[in-house]
This record gives structure tokens, C-alpha cells and sequence, in this order.
């Protein structure tokens, strides 16, 4: 491939589309000015104008969440894996029926593993706008998103509905649900009962790394952070490793499924058998399977890269009460 024909694999920061109407608190206040963005696969939108920078499997998928101050993502759970790395700003991540099980606040580039089954939301709490990175185990990242109950009922006042297929659609625009398609139905008590509640100390201990430890025991090789054999053991359908200035190698190497590479901080190279492009923070770059490449940084200064690649594993259930 020329350079010209890797920049297609490419969706840079600056070029990335966001949908202001995602999900269905897109209207709901303390929620209404998220930006999320698909940048690989399909994702988990519930909006039909979502764009999809990149539409091919990779067995996971790659999303964006940007948020101004004090705008929060609200409670919801998914069936497969989710996990985050802050790109920009300072966020706190909370957990629980109802948001108070437990919380961590992460700063740039932290890592955090969330444990699949379990409500989820998080907030902006820096003073400029903020960026997260996804990764969502699965080529269709488990079929979509599960809201705590209070989070359907407080959109309906402000007029978005979901359909048990998952769709949004907005009463205030004269939207209705299609002939035969009910509303999706509110979780019960039994049903919210299978949903853990694990404490702040038995998920950041097990799920959360943080960037300056990962840059300290990466100074000879890369590390593994989410795998079979990583620092976070877990089989989410793909690994994910942090390769920090010290252990970025000119050495081509290559992988039997497709791979991810997004910088955190710094400029990256990355040199193919064809062409040779650079990467920028918040840059996506996607490695074609069985391509030879190496990534290093371009430029002096602070260097750090996550990479994630596809395994053969289910993108299934990760917490295990632990």
C-alpha cells in the first residue's frame, strides 16, 4: 500500500464526526452536550445518522465519547466488554444501581477495564472539554446497551423513546414508534438483582492502571495491560498493550488479526513494507492482518501508544466477583 492508500485505514482526531443524539439521554439535562463518536465497527449507537468512520470487523470495535465540563454519560451496562483510556481532561468514572456503589477518577491516560454485567456512567469533571477512548469487546459489541430504569423514564419527559429493537426516536419531532414496535421494557426488581454491585476497592484494584506506572514498567518492552497474560487478566475478546518511548522498537512485526494503534501522547511513525505514515494523539490508525509494520515516535518528548489486536476469545462476561 502506498501512503496515500494507508491514510484510507486512518481516521484522524481532527476529522472525526461526532452524533449529538446517540442515545437516549442525548436530551436529557447534565447529558445533552455528549458528543460520542464510532470510529472502527458498528458500535452501540441507538441513532440511525450515527457515522461509522471505518465499517470493518475487527472482532472489536473502537469508540469516543467528548463531554464539556460536568456533562455525564448516564447509568447503563453492557453484555461484552468495555474498556477506556482517557485521551483528554480529567473524568470519574461511577458504578451501581443507582451510581453509588462505587467511583474512580482517571486521568490522562489511565486505563480503565470496566467489568462487564454492572451500571455504569461517567462525567467530565475537568475544566476543559474532555476526550475517552472505547474499546467494546465483539463485531457487534454485544448487541447494544442496557439502561438503568430511571434513565428511560427521566427521557421520556424530554421526548426521546427507545424501541425494544434499540431505536430512538424523538416525540418533540413528531417521531412515534413504528405499528407493532413497543418501547423497551423497564428492568424489574429481579432482573436489576442480577447486577452486581462490587465495591471501589474490588474493581480499581483489578481493573484500573495507571499511566505513569505502565511507562515505569515499560521502559524495555511493551506491555501487555488487558489479556490473557496482562496486567489486568481478562479474556474480553482482544488485548490491548501500551508501548511507551523506551519500548518502541524499529522492528517490523505483524499479527493474523487486525490491530489498532492509537497514540496517547506524542507523535508516532509507522512504517509499513509500502509507505510510512505519522500518527498524532487521538489519531485511530487501523493495521490490516499479516501487515509487517513497526511504530515509534517521531518526535522527542513524552511518547506513549495503545495498540489493541483481536483474539479468537468470546467477547463474554469479565467480572467475576473478585
Amino acid at each position: 500500500m502506498t501512503p496515500q492508500e494507508l491514510e484510507n485505514y486512518i481516521v484522524r482526531y481532527g476529522d472525526l464526526r461526532p452524533c449529538r443524539t446517540a442515545f437516549i439521554d442525548s436530551h436529557t439535562p447534565g447529558s445533552d452536550q455528549k458528543e460520542n463518536f464510532t470510529i472502527i465497527g458498528g458500535g452501540v449507537s441507538e441513532a440511525a445518522d450515527q457515522h461509522v468512520h471505518i465499517n470493518i470487523p475487527h472482532g472489536f470495535n473502537i469508540g469516543a465519547a467528548g463531554q464539556p465540563p460536568r456533562c455525564r454519560n448516564s447509568l447503563h451496562s453492557h453484555r461484552t466488554a468495555e474498556a477506556f483510556f482517557v485521551l483528554k481532561g480529567r473524568w470519574r468514572f461511577f458504578w451501581g444501581r443507582w451510581g453509588d456503589a462505587g467511583e474512580v477518577v482517571l486521568e490522562e491516560g489511565d486505563i480503565f477495564n470496566i467489568p462487564t454485567g454492572i451500571f455504569r456512567g461517567f462525567e467530565n469533571i475537568g475544566n476543559d472539554y474532555g476526550m475517552i477512548m472505547a474499546i467494546l469487546g465483539g463485531n457487534d459489541a454485544g448487541g447494544g446497551v442496557i439502561w438503568a430504569p430511571q434513565v428511560i423514564e427521566d427521557a421520556k419527559d424530554h421526548g426521546l423513546v427507545l424501541s425494544e429493537k434499540g431505536r430512538l426516536y424523538d416525540t418533540k419531532k413528531g417521531q412515534a414508534l413504528p405499528d407493532g414496535e413497543k418501547p423497551m421494557p423497564l428492568l424489574n426488581d429481579e432482573e436489576l438483582k442480577e447486577f452486581p454491585e462490587p465495591t471501589s476497592m474490588q474493581v480499581i484494584g483489578g481493573y484500573v492502571r495507571r499511566y505513569w506506572d505502565m511507562v515505569a514498567i515499560s521502559d524495555k518492552d511493551p506491555i501487555t495491560v488487558i489479556g490473557e497474560k496482562g496486567i489486568i487478566r481478562d479474556k474480553p475478546g482482544f488485548e490491548v498493550e501500551f508501548i511507551s518511548r523506551k519500548s518502541a522498537t524499529d522492528q517490523k512485526q505483524s499479527h493474523h488479526q487486525r490491530s489498532v494503534l492509537i497514540p496517547v501522547k506524542g507523535y508516532w511513525r509507522v512504517e509499513t513494507d509500502d509507505g510510512l505514515v505519522t500518527l498524532a494523539p487521538g489519531d485511530t490508525m487501523s493495521v490490516p492482518e499479516n501487515t509487517s509494520y513497526n511504530a515509534v515516535p517521531a518526535m522527542t518528548g513524552e511518547a506513549a501508544l495503545y495498540r489493541v489486536v483481536g483474539t479468537e476469545d468470546p467477547a463474554g462476561p469479565t467480572w467475576t466477583g473478585n
